[in-house]
């Protein structure tokens, strides 16, 4: 017999967002707008040649990768968790994760991710300072609630979804594209992806742009017939 708890989880709506674009230029409204250093931004990855990744302003925060969701990235999605709940893995206590609940928030979700665990000091007084301070003393379940019941976040996720250059998606649409972001921590490279059930520790890592990007070669690889894969950098673009 469930109890009252489960049953109104079980009934809660599920809430949807339109989607963000992945225009650097949003998401540094954004950014600025609860917080986050002007001399800190996100610029487009050109390409992942060497060359092209030489552009990038450094030091880089977080690297932010978009793909689409298909039935290899479930399949790997799924056998990843199952390895990692059976052999374990080692997480930092510095990474804050955010598991996604609300639809089509993917963006916000990596957005968040990008400056929630830096040691860097780029986040000041507003509204992302005060919702990883909260967040950082909370489980899992308890930051779901923290994300879907502010207000404040809904409606500067709405104003900046509304900005795009592309005329956006209904909130009902379907979207098979998704947002997910990696940091370095501790010297070691993190994946985090709201829709998966934890972050994914890569392994060591000594220049996270690299680390990110062979990570990322990797989701291209499992789905050679897919071509809508792009990427951002959050870097310090000013002294």
């Amino acid at each position: 017999m469930s109890s009252m708890a489960d049953d109104e989880v079980q009934n809660k709506p599920v809430k949807r967002w339109v989607p963000l674009e992945a225009n650097p230029e949003i998401w540094n409204k954004i950014i600025h707008k609860c917080g986050v250093d002007s001399k800190f931004n996100y610029v487009d990855v050109y390409g992942f040649e060497p060359e092209l990744l030489a552009m990038i302003p450094t030091p880089v925060e977080a690297m932010i990768f978009l793909f689409p969701i298909t039935e290899a990235y479930e399949k790997f999605k799924s056998q990843k968790e199952a390895h990692i709940i059976k052999c374990e893995q080692s997480i930092s206590p510095d990474v804050v994760f955010f598991k996604q609940t609300i639809e089509n928030a993917c963006g916000m979700i990596a957005l968040l991710h990008s400056v929630a665990s830096s040691d860097d000091e780029i986040v000041g007084p507003g509204l992302f300072y005060d919702i990883i301070e909260q967040a950082k003393n909370m489980t899992v379940d308890e930051r779901v609630d923290l994300l879907e019941n502010s207000n404040e976040l809904a409606d500067v996720h709405q104003a900046a979804a509304n900005e795009g250059q592309t005329e956006a998606p209904e909130v009902n649409e379907d979207v098979d594209l998704h947002f997910i972001c990696f940091i370095e921590v501790d010297q070691h490279l993190y994946e985090l992806d709201g829709r998966k059930l934890f972050p994914i520790n890569h392994g060591k890592c000594t220049n996270l742009v690299e680390s990110a990007v062979k990570v990322m070669k990797e989701y291209m690889a499992r789905d050679p017939e897919q071509t809508n894969f792009s990427a951002m950098a959050l870097c310090k673009t000013e002294e």
